[in-house]
């Protein structure tokens, strides 16, 4: 190329500017003329100028949509795999962990259940998987398990637990935190067996708890029926990745 875009006329850079506004190519709109210029200096063809615009704003749609998703996820706090302090826990299988990372469970539409006792990193570990799943192109919903059955709870009163229902169904992959924290009484876990019966095989999840699997019945009201079929359709297709030790919160106390 010999012209740079400052050289058009001005009529024809207003046009341009239009026709890529219409075509909703914003980031293409803005970089064009320094492209052009930095094309002319260094005497890029045609079609090299025309695929360093294009490449460009591919890139820009991909950061905006990324962002996008991390927004509509609503994680409590951003956490990655490398914060993770390994040393911490006296049982913790890190390659099992790591491989999670691959994403494998999110393609097969499989669960991933981290279990363990309170401070040893489980929804630290669940965050980053789903941030990492996240930022690799997958929708993702982040909730606590107490949440999603109060704001069913709500809808249902409203009239409107179908279309709340699909906001936990939708999601590529669906996090479900602290399961077991806080007791469930019949109607909860009612709510909760309809989230997790209708995404079984149909989407990912990600659970964390602080309870043994026999100890469910438990979480969900001594209701051994129910427990049942809510662990039968959990466990079909999952990985369970125990932690066990101390509570990290606790580690300066005890360090002290």
């Amino acid at each position: 190329m010999t012209k740079s875009s400052e050289q058009l006329p001005l009529s024809l850079h207003g046009r341009l500017e239009g026709h890529l506004n219409y075509l909703r190519l914003p980031h293409i709109a803005g970089i064009y003329p320094e492209i052009a210029t930095t094309a002319a200096a260094k005497g890029w063809s045609h079609i090299q100028y025309l695929a360093t615009l294009v490449e460009q704003e591919a890139e820009s749609k991909q950061d905006r949509a990324t962002q996008r998703r991390i927004k509509q996820a609503r994680f409590p706090v951003l956490k990655t795999l490398d914060q993770f302090n390994w040393s911490w826990p006296d049982k913790i299988n890190r390659l099992q962990v790591e491989n999670l990372f691959q994403l494998d469970f999110v393609k097969n539409k499989a669960n991933v259940i981290f279990l363990g006792g309170v401070g040893l990193g489980k929804t630290h570990l669940t965050t980053a998987l789903a941030y990492h799943a996240c930022l690799n192109g997958t929708k993702v919903l982040f909730a606590t398990a107490i949440d999603v059955i109060n704001n069913l709870s709500a809808a249902q009163k409203g009239g409107r637990l179908q279309q709340e229902l699909k906001k936990y169904l939708k999601p590529g992959l669906l996090v479900l935190d602290e399961l077991g924290y806080l007791p469930i009484d019949k109607h909860g876990a009612d709510l909760l067996f309809q989230v997790i019966s209708h995404r079984y095989e149909q989407g990912a999840m990600i659970i964390s708890t602080n309870r043994a699997f026999k100890h469910w019945p438990e979480i969900f009201n001594n209701d051994a029926i129910l427990t049942s079929a809510i662990l039968d359709r959990l466990l079909h297709h999952a990985e369970s990745v125990v932690i066990e030790g101390k509570s990290y919160r606790m580690k300066e106390v005890i360090e002290s």
